[in-house]
């Protein structure tokens, strides 16, 4: 049930430049005085926002607290963190409260719809949302208001979650910084200084900071597990199609993945469990059998063999990565059977050019008419592959669709056959990025550069997308600098519960999940280049 109104004004609606300006007491709670937002008793709410999605859960079907209580404890916590994160574009006080109060009576009467009933979630702002803008973290669509939700947005509704906000992200999802983005960079929170990868970056700092319970991003090259690796969070990626995409802006539509962002393994499983499902009206989504993700996250884990894809994978580590995912394979080969330096096929030879043709088609109309609204580096991104098309002639443009057939003919081949790799072993592991985080003004400075720098692999991300096969990031250590470690482990097509009962299986021996960057109301905010 939406408790959104299509012609409503959002609770959060300002431009970039006030945006940036506001205060969160000011901006994120308008509406509501300190006597009216805490009108019922309520926990200890730092100690309310440190749980994870299943402790909250437990605590509302218990009668321990409700989701009212949840929900403020949150709004409380962006007030003071939001203006040190940036993670939150447009936050949904007002109709997350109104929804929590609904959640709240049907609690009271006995009725809980799934796991997530009452729980506060934070949506990345390409989601659609009704009612409630959905910028894709450019001005291009500063005033978007969706009249319709999303498909996810629907299930999570459908499910009992509480929407509590929009997370920024890098534009339009073409990047892996959180830098670019109209609303202004998203900070790290284990470094304030340092970006939080992305495209997710807001949706990872704010279950990071524990500014939501779990989030939704999305990933076409690894932008739910990238950001899940640098803020030291679970980030699932699931199998292509098994989460609809629909109502979704797209990135490339081809690769876009829709999942899970979460404290643990656990809530990943929980949310997938209500995401997961075949959508008619999603050209992507595939039809599966109906599993319960949390069940399956419980198989026991000593038979599984772990294959370790040294080549190219662990190539050009930086040291603490390297330290980390060498302790964390010690740790799997304890669980489990770990198989050292298998193979899987290269994806290097894919079409770039070709798959380009797909965010060319959907910014044409806009990039056309309103270039200056695009940030520098997706300008530059966007007209590069618009010029490639524009000074087409016949017989190059002939060549141009040649390429983009097969582009998709050679996708959906490897995606037929990638399984049979899977022979002599179940599931892989490897580092989720080769590097850690980077300063957010060098990000800038990358980016600003007047010609783009030469393409640098620091992520093992983007072939599973091409694959389409089920990865998950888990936290797994940390630099001498505080900076977090992300280990991933990946299977084939919906092998979801096996990949989850290994993440929760490493989760338990080890204690990375449970550490907290720490912030407090006086931490400095570092400046940055330009917001």
């Amino acid at each position: 049930m939406s408790v959104s109104n299509p012609s409503e004004k959002p609770s959060l609606k300002i431009g970039r430049r006030d945006f940036l300006a506001l205060s969160a007491a000011a901006s994120v709670l308008p509406a509501l005085s300190p006597r009216r937002l805490f009108a019922e008793p309520a926990p200890d709410t730092a100690d309310l926002t440190r749980l994870t999605i299943a402790e909250a859960a437990a605590m509302i079907q218990a009668g321990q607290v409700t989701s009212v209580q949840l929900t403020q404890a949150l709004l409380a916590r962006i007030a003071i963190y939001q203006p040190k994160l940036n993670a939150y574009i447009t936050v949904m006080s007002r109709q997350a409260l109104a929804q929590a109060a609904m959640l709240d009576a049907e609690a009271k009467a006995g009725k809980f719809r799934s796991g997530l009933h009452g729980v506060p979630i934070a949506l990345k702002d390409n989601i659609d949302t009704i009612g409630v803008r959905t910028t894709a973290a450019s001005a291009v669509f500063d005033d978007r208001v969706p009249t319709e939700d999303a498909e996810v947005t629907r299930r999570l509704k459908e499910a009992g979650a509480v929407l509590i906000g929009k997370t920024n992200m890098h534009e339009f999802a073409y990047g892996g910084t959180s830098a670019s983005t109209y609303f202004g960079p998203v900070r790290n929170p284990w470094a304030l200084d340092h970006n939080p990868a992305g495209s997710s970056g807001g949706s990872g700092a704010a279950v990071s900071a524990d500014l939501a319970f779990g989030a939704l991003g999305t990933d076409t090259g690894g932008s739910i597990r990238m950001p899940a690796s640098f803020c030291s969070i679970v980030g699932l990626k699931p199998t292509v199609g098994l989460v609809s995409i629909r109502g979704i802006i797209p990135c490339v539509y081809s690769l876009d993945h829709c999942g899970p962002m979460t404290k643990t393994v656990e809530d990943a499983a929980i949310m997938l469990n209500s995401l997961a499902g075949y959508d008619k009206n999603d050209n992507a989504s595939v039809e599966h059998p109906k599993e319960d993700y949390v069940q399956g996250m419980k198989q026991p884990v000593s038979q599984l063999r772990i294959g370790i894809p040294r080549a190219p994978f662990f190539d050009h580590l930086d040291e603490p990565t390297s330290e980390a995912i060498e302790a964390s394979i010690a740790v799997l080969a304890k669980l489990a059977t770990v198989v050292d330096d298998i193979h899987l096929p290269a994806t290097s030879g894919f079409s770039w050019h070709a798959a380009g043709a797909e965010p060319e088609a959907y910014h044409r109309k806009y990039i056309l008419h309103n270039p200056e609204a695009y940030s520098l580096q997706v300008r530059r991104f966007l007209q590069g592959s618009q010029a490639l098309f524009d000074n087409e002639t016949d017989e190059t443009c002939g060549e141009k669709l040649a390429d983009y057939v097969e582009f998709q003919t050679d996708l959906q081949h490897i995606r037929r056959v990638i399984d049979d790799e899977f022979k002599d072993f179940d599931l892989v592991a490897l580092p989720t990025m080769r590097i850690v985080s980077r300063t957010i003004n060098e990000e800038l400075s990358r980016e600003e550069e007047p010609k783009p720098m030469e393409p640098e692999v620091i992520s093992n991300c983007t072939p599973f997308d091409i694959w389409g096969l089920p990865a998950v990031s888990i936290p797994c250590g940390f630099s001498k600098t505080g900076l977090p470690v992300g280990l991933m482990i990946a299977g084939p097509h919906f092998s979801e519960g096996r990949v989850l009962a290994m993440a929760h299986a490493y989760e338990q021996a080890t204690s990375w999940h449970t550490k907290r960057p720490t912030l407090t109301p006086s931490t400095p905010v570092p400046p940055v280049k330009r917001l």
